[in-house]
């Protein structure tokens, strides 16, 4: 008996109409990009791992997909790293390449290789998936599509702004409401050293950006667990907890971290932040979050993180500042600052909203009727002028009962037919069906485009 075929957990097929979909999300979010001037680029599926481990934190790096050597991938390796159970020392060994867990490491890794040809500062933008080995639930996938803007050579805030500005646009566009969180691991940094746990910087936003999902309890029992002090917790909850204005906490904060030049640092550029936003108001809700801490290690500055405000399906997109991120690969001192649509779950909001404004969620726009050979030449003159005016339209391939065509037509939501049969052939005419309206009219194949583009007849 043959095995029913399947995919693995965690990917996922996409039928037409769902491609249409997401066809539209992308190609909403590339027209923001383009309309602030980011140029595209596309990197490889696959990089060496040497690229992406380390870059990540220990998190991180547990959940990259790694690809076998190719050949005899077992030769050089002994008895005792087969039997090792740290799985890091055989993988070294027998893996050399993996699949890219995000797009901007290896976005890092084409600046420095391509610094030559670039001019800084290098706006790009990059629309495709990447991979991770993170066990399946809802809303989080193990092949999944992100769309990245990122802008590296400049230290400016106004670039963090920029990209803000681009995330109101896409959602407004989008038609999703948004929350906009907001914070800074300067910030951070300096509530660390304040409570005494500078040196467990890692380990606290590590445990911090599970407050969505787990609680702060858990957050709190994670902490004890991983060796800091309750009264040290204790004092990192109070400060985490600061509620008020943005600018109430932003004072309350300026006391707390008197004594740390980081923390002071990440409050200015906070403030700074936000005076650009209020001078020019965005659409989308801002908020200011002690809690946000974005897990991954290459963040030193900003650092963003957006939901819907009315699915509950976390992270919608996200992003921040990375400062050195480049000098991993040899290329120091050079500032970045990126965002990243999850284009996935922004297809899964839309979908559970049923809220897709897409003007052309159909495979064509125009179904021409098949009646045979004889009035097939006519049929083709019909698609050239057709096509020659940008609407999408197709003949039906092969002749059969008028009905089929028009429920083939329903079938796909293709809103206009043509019918041309031997009458409308002899006039040069078309008789042209509007299926949602169960309306037509007969007009002249030389005033089909007009029809199409709006203009008067």
């Amino acid at each position: 008996m043959a095995l029913k075929p399947s995919i693995p957990r965690g990917t996922r097929d996409f039928s037409p109409g769902e491609v249409l979909k997401r066809d539209y999300i992308f190609n909403t979010i590339k027209e923001v990009f383009k309309l602030y001037g980011f140029q595209p680029i596309e990197t490889p599926a696959m990089e060496n791992l040497s690229t992406l481990l380390g870059k990540y934190g220990t998190e991180g790096d547990k959940l990259l997909f790694r690809i076998l050597n190719s050949g005899d991938f077992l030769s050089g390796v002994s008895r005792s790293d087969l039997e090792n159970p740290d799985y890091t020392v055989l993988s070294s060994k027998i893996c050399e390449k993996g699949l890219r867990y995000d797009l901007t490491v290896p976005f890092a890794r084409y600046v420095v290789q391509h610094r030559n040809e670039i001019t800084f500062p290098f706006k790009r933008y990059q629309i495709q998936p990447v991979w991770r080995a993170d066990k399946p639930q809802k809303g989080r996938y193990r092949e999944f599509y992100q769309c990245d803007a990122d802008i590296i050579g400049s230290d400016s805030l106004l670039n963090e702004f920029e990209l803000i500005k681009i995330i109101d646009d896409v959602f407004t566009k989008l038609n999703i409401a948004v929350i906009i969180r907001i914070n800074n691991r300067k910030i951070l940094m300096g509530i660390a050293e304040v409570t005494g746990l500078a040196d467990r910087f890692n380990d606290i936003t590590v445990a911090i950006d599970k407050l969505d999902k787990a609680g702060m309890k858990a957050v709190e029992e994670e902490l004890i667990e991983r060796g800091i002090s309750r009264g040290a917790v204790e004092s990192l909850k109070n400060i985490l907890e600061a509620e008020g204005s943005d600018t109430g906490v932003a004072d309350t904060l300026k006391q707390t971290l008197s004594g740390s030049e980081t923390g002071k640092k990440g409050i200015e550029e906070m403030e700074t932040l936000f005076r650009y936003i209020n001078s020019d108001p965005l659409r989308s809700k801002v908020v200011l979050d002690l809690t946000l801490a974005r897990g991954l290690d290459y963040y030193t500055g900003t650092i963003i993180e957006v939901k819907s405000a009315d699915v509950n399906i976390g992270s919608i997109c996200g992003g921040g500042r990375y400062d050195n991120l480049t000098g991993i690969f040899g290329l120091e001192g050079v500032s970045g600052v990126g965002i990243s649509f999850g284009a996935d779950r922004i297809f899964d909001v839309l979908t559970l909203k049923e809220d897709f404004l897409s003007p052309q969620m159909n495979a064509s726009q125009v179904l021409i009727v098949n009646f045979g050979e004889k009035e097939l030449t006519y049929a083709f003159k019909i698609l050239r002028i057709l096509h020659s005016y940008g609407i999408s339209a197709q003949i039906y391939p092969d002749p059969i009962k008028i009905g089929k065509q028009f429920a083939y037509a329903n079938s796909l939501k293709i809103p206009f037919v043509i019918v041309a049969g031997e009458d409308e052939v002899r006039s040069n005419e078309v008789t042209l069906k509007n299926m949602a309206a169960g309306s037509q009219i007969r007009i002249s194949t030389g005033k089909l485009g007009d029809y199409f583009s709006g203009k008067a007849l």
